[in-house]
């Protein structure tokens, strides 16, 4: 279990993060840390737990992020 950071509440908001963002990498975006891991949920949790990914509050829809563009 990876240690939640600070600036959450709760063990309930680190999932739905991680899960938002691991929608994401599923989607093609790149990830933002270097992981041993090619699972887009363990990258995810790595992620988040490392303070890279913008907290959501869940009032406004999450921004998309751009996906990686082939061959680069």
């Amino acid at each position: 279990m990876f240690k939640i950071p600070e600036n959450l509440d709760s063990k309930y908001r680190f999932v739905m993060l991680a899960a938002l963002r691991a929608e994401q990498l599923q989607s093609g975006a790149v990830p933002r840390v270097d992981s041993d891991s090619i699972k887009p949920t363990v990258v995810a949790q790595e992620e988040v737990a490392a303070g890279v990914v913008e907290v959501w509050d869940g009032t406004e829809p999450p921004a998309p992020e751009a996906p990686a563009e082939p061959g680069v």
